[in-house]
């Protein structure tokens, strides 16, 4: 019987793996029936509440995580992301913060994925500031995460929408850009920097900017109904 918490983990991790979550929280439970406390059990079980939703079950076993292992990076992420899914974004704040201080400069050289996740997280957070209205706080967190991922060109774009409505047009044209260069087929920068150009004066090269946007793809309705504009102010 001494081994059988042994032979639940190894069933539970295997069947986490293959994201069979249902066969997986069984196996997973019994390990900490057994008197075991394992961090990563409760990591694992952290994620399947959370891909079930049950964000309240999901946030417990993350912090029950931290509790046995505080440097536990992942878990740390997990929890940030279930706090800001409910709209706790403070202390989703404080956590990838934490995560951060911890990493220290092995955080520009670090897991990618990890990365990722955490300039995630700084855009939602500048998302919720946006929505309040408060646009230099939204701004502070997008460059934290375009810092983070300057290859991501989504985040580059919103980092320019919230420029261009700041009344920052110039910055949002150098962001609007450097999504482009980063990523060429990625259509929404092309069209915002579009935008931002036109509202420049700058109206040959938006054009140009949304010719760009229907040569990769023709059925752009944005991209269509901008030139229409543009012809029709023409006459």
């Amino acid at each position: 019987m001494e081994e059988r918490w042994k032979h639940d983990l190894s069933l539970g991790r295997e069947h986490f793996d293959k994201r069979e979550f249902d066969k997986a929280e069984g196996y997973l439970r019994q390990v900490l029936a057994s008197g075991r406390a394992y961090a990563d059990v409760h990591n694992m079980l952290g994620i399947i509440y959370h891909d079930r939703g049950n964000f309240e079950l999901a946030q417990e076993e993350f912090e029950r995580a931290l509790a046995l292992n505080p440097r536990y990076t992942e878990a740390a992420l997990n929890l940030a992301v279930t706090y800001n899914d409910v709209g706790r974004y403070q202390e989703a704040r404080e956590v990838y913060e934490r995560v951060q201080s911890l990493s220290g400069s092995q955080a520009q050289s670090g897991d990618p994925f990890a990365l990722g996740k955490i300039a995630n997280m700084h855009a939602d957070t500048g998302q919720a500031y946006a929505d309040c209205g408060m646009m230099a706080e939204a701004i502070v967190e997008l460059r934290k995460a375009v810092v983070l991922c300057p290859q991501f060109a989504d985040l580059r774009t919103r980092l320019g929408k919230l420029y261009r409505d700041s009344g920052d047009p110039a910055a949002a044209v150098k962001e609007f850009d450097e999504a482009k260069r980063s990523n060429p087929r990625y259509l929404p920068a092309r069209v915002q920097l579009g935008i931002a150009l036109f509202s420049l004066g700058r109206k040959d090269e938006a054009a140009s900017e949304w010719e760009q946007a229907l040569e990769i793809d023709p059925a752009d309705q944005r991209a269509q109904m901008y030139l229409r504009m543009l012809k029709t102010a023409k006459g």
